[in-house]
């Protein structure tokens, strides 16, 4: 099997270009050389080059292709417009079943050919998020300027060029040289293998594997701070983006100047992050340590004396910026940035930060009393939670907003909730962060995340298809999250009345707020389908009940999936559907079958045991889920199963006589209107 090893050199490519680029070649060389079965395919990505390697077939096989013409005795016309389609005369077709056929033969093509046919077409449309031009005589683009093309089948240049008529392609073709590190290793090298390029580059300082940089970026940056007894802050993000940025990781620590290190800890994490991709260290207790860590490019030939000189140098200035904002910030009280808010744009049809503060105010201190919050403390943090959207801080680090607020409200002695709070409140930020828990934070979030949703959708900027430019999506997510990891009790659908009322002019109305339930439901059901929980089961308790408590509504889905693992659940389940579409069917023909059985038409014992057992269960389950008590209502109805199964064992519903037929059906209707209680069973899977 041929391998191919495919590798794109060019000047320095985004880090957050990278892997995907990778991910596109394979796929994109798979696709196009599917005729030859590649397999084995490996993806490489680096700060200067995307490759790949693979095998496949030596050649695409010959075939025979049947083209079908016009029926046999089909107008001249017809059968000479086939012809010259192809290219062929009439003594090249053959009559087939009635209808005239060319039989043409495809020859085998080899592997090289294939390549060079499919790969500059294939390059010229690399679906980079971003390309540019360079130079001149050539529309060729590409994310960088590229350099090389290196294109080996087993060994052997597969030769191709890009350039296309009097385009000429900046003159690139394919070759068999690939180059090693800028700075040490310039110079062009010619392997003959996948193997040889790998070994090639590594002897040359370059890692091709973006996988082997990261594990080296994060275990060397974790080695060093270890040997300091100190811990790198965890940022896989960070990492990912080191390996974007060098091909020959070498880890070193630095010295933070004392003078520092009273700097918030989150203002110095991310003052190097964002400016220098430096990692921040941790001392046992959590708190900032006096050191830091960062990757050269390169082994200095001094050891890296001068590197860490330069990079401590850097990160003085750095701080120095941080300083003068930290202490501007703090010249003036969180709460006299409020009134500037009025002044800051949050949407045209919504109006002001100001107006949008004074939503969520009003809606944290409604929310307090229902989450157990002091309502008082609970209007002061809505109040301070976006004022320092106004600082310094937040103006060069905007990931910091919350976090600023907080440590300002400390520092004018605002209550300890109540600065919590302000930290809180964006809370979860994503899928891995956790919720706020105190309750003053459980408000203003949750007043924060409601506002959103009811005000963009009032401003018809509800989600479509893959775009969610204001994140809604996950302000939904977040409303979830906070409610069931807290088991919190509430009604939705009236907090988005009450954050609806505040809404400016006619938005208060506007129809698409009634859709914000049915999306709240869907962003649940795709929250538990994620946890690989039963989604389908939601969806039948939620089907036609109006109840927008979700603590509630998972309680009885977790009761009722409890009761359907069970053998009794199960075949409940069946016996309900197969009385639902008897009554489906049935109703269309002379429906509805409503109203209360008739005792005496009762022929059979199953008809009577049936019958008892609903007059039981019935208000059984009604009071158990009245009273909340979803376990015992699931209990209750599984109690139906073996009347059930003697039932449709031994009762046949459609009865040749007219009144027992209507009374059997009424009889299972009485069943549907119970199970109905429960749930709508026909959108249970299984």
């Amino acid at each position: 099997m041929p391998e191919l090893l495919l590798e794109l050199l060019s000047e320095e490519i985004p880090a957050r270009m990278q892997t995907r680029a990778a991910e596109d070649l394979v796929r994109l060389v798979g696709e196009a050389l599917t005729p030859l079965n590649p397999r084995a395919a490996t993806g490489f990505s680096g700060p200067r080059r995307i490759a790949l390697t693979l095998t496949l077939d030596a050649v695409v096989p010959g075939t025979t292709i049947a083209e079908r013409g016009p029926r046999e005795g089909a107008p001249d016309k017809a059968l000479d417009g086939f012809t010259r389609k192809h290219g062929v005369t009439r003594d090249d077709l053959v009559l087939e079943g009635g209808f005239w056929v060319l039989n043409r033969t495809v020859p085998p093509v080899e592997a090289a050919t294939r390549i060079a046919e499919v790969l500059p077409p294939l390059l010229r449309r690399f679906p980079w998020p971003k390309s540019m031009r360079w130079g001149q005589g050539s529309a060729f683009t590409w994310v960088r300027p590229l350099r090389r093309i290196l294109c080996l089948l087993d060994g052997q240049v597969v030769d191709f060029t890009l350039a296309d008529g009097e385009d000429n392609g900046h003159g690139l073709c394919a070759d068999r040289f690939s180059e090693g590190h800028r700075f040490t290793a310039p110079a062009p090298f010619a392997p003959d293998s996948a193997a040889a390029w790998q070994a090639g580059l590594r002897d040359r300082q370059v890692l091709a594997d973006a996988a082997e940089r990261r594990t080296l970026i994060a275990e060397g940056v974790a080695r060093l701070a270890a040997e300091e007894g100190l811990s790198v802050a965890a940022d896989p993000g960070l990492v990912d983006e080191v390996a974007g940025l060098t091909e020959w990781p070498v880890p070193f620590l630095g010295r933070i100047d004392a003078a520092f290190m009273d700097l918030p800890a989150e203002v110095m994490q991310v003052s190097m992050r964002v400016n220098q991709r430096y990692f921040a260290l941790r001392n046992d207790d959590g708190g900032a340590a006096p050191r830091f860590a960062f990757v050269a490019n390169l082994l200095p030939a001094d050891g890296g004396a001068l590197t860490i000189a330069g990079n401590e140098r850097v990160l003085r200035a750095r701080f120095a910026d941080a300083r003068h904002f930290w202490d501007l910030d703090r010249s003036r009280t969180l709460a006299s940035r409020v009134p500037a808010l009025d002044a800051v744009v949050f949407h045209a049809a919504l109006g002001s930060q100001g107006a949008r503060v004074a939503r969520i105010v009003r809606l944290a201190g409604l929310l307090a009393p229902m989450v157990g919050a002091d309502p008082a403390h609970a209007e002061r943090a809505a109040l301070l939670a976006k004022a320092d959207l106004t600082t310094g801080m937040v103006g060069e680090f905007p990931e910091l907003q919350g976090v600023m607020g907080a440590y300002y409200a400390r520092h004018d002695d605002e209550a300890a909730d109540v600065a919590q709070a302000v930290a809180e409140h964006y809370m979860p930020r994503g899928q891995t962060d956790g919720v706020p828990t105190a309750p003053v934070s459980i408000a203003v979030a949750l007043a924060d995340k409601i506002d959103s949703l009811t005000a963009f959708f009032a401003a018809g900027e509800k989600p479509g298809g893959s775009g969610d430019p204001y994140a809604l999506r996950r302000a939904a997510l977040g409303v979830i999250r906070i409610i069931r990891e807290n088991a919190l009790r509430l009604d939705l659908v009236r907090l988005f009345v009450l954050a609806s009322e505040s809404l400016p002019g006619e938005l208060a109305n506007a129809p698409d707020l009634e859709l914000l339930p049915a999306f709240v439901a869907e962003r649940l059901r795709v929250q538990l389908r994620a946890e690989g929980a039963r989604h389908d089961i939601l969806a039948a308790i939620s089907s036609g009940n109006a109840d927008s408590d979700i603590t509630r509504l998972l309680a009885r889905t977790e009761a009722l999936a409890a009761m359907l693992a069970t053998d009794d659940g199960r075949n409940l389940l069946a016996a309900t559907k197969r009385a639902a579409n008897i009554l489906r069917i049935e109703d269309r023909k002379d429906g509805p079958h409503d109203g209360a059985p008739d005792p005496v038409l009762y022929e059979q014992d199953e008809e009577r045991d049936l019958a008892n057992a609903l007059l039981e269960t019935i208000p059984a389950v009604e009071a158990a889920i009245a009273g909340e008590r979803f376990e015992d209502a699931m209990r209750a109805a599984a109690g139906l199963r073996p009347v059930l199964d003697r039932f449709f064992e031994a009762v046949t519903v459609n009865a040749d006589r007219a009144d027992l037929r209507l009374n059997r059906l009424r009889l299972l209707a009485n069943l549907r209107r119970m199970t109905v209680l429960i749930a709508d069973f026909s959108q249970i899977e299984g």
